[in-house]
């Protein structure tokens, strides 16, 4: 079982930058790839960001591409997910994933752990 905990949300006004953590507990996280989730109000999970277990790899949603950055340290067993010049519309709570293997998924079902979210808040 792997468990993954969130941090880093908060309120911002526009244009700013967020931070966001996720730290997993297991034992060889470099098995894993991982992924950034949103979910705003009334609105379904949407992809945001995925990243391969070697860091070779990362994919990005279009709304965010050039935006938000993922990364990963592995001896920290922890992902992260640089969020700059931040929009109302990236208002959302925040859920990191994982998967076991190396392929990066955009679909939020074929990942097999997820964290409990945290809130990221963007005003006008």
């Amino acid at each position: 079982q792997v468990q993954l905990v969130e941090s880093g949300g908060g309120l911002v006004q526009a244009g700013g930058s967020l931070r966001l953590s996720c730290t997993a507990s297991v034992r060889t996280f470099n098995d894993y790839a991982m992924g950034w989730f949103r979910q705003a109000p009334g609105k379904g999970r949407e992809f945001v960001a995925a990243i391969s277990w070697s860091e070779g790899s990362t994919y990005y949603a279009d709304s965010v591409k050039g935006r938000f950055t993922i990364s990963r340290d592995n001896a920290k067993n922890t992902v992260y997910l640089q969020m700059n010049s931040l929009k109302p519309e990236d208002t959302a709570v925040y859920y990191c994933a994982a998967r076991l293997g190396s392929y990066l998924y955009t679909l939020g079902g074929r990942y097999d752990y997820w964290g409990q979210g945290t809130q990221v808040t963007v005003s006008s």
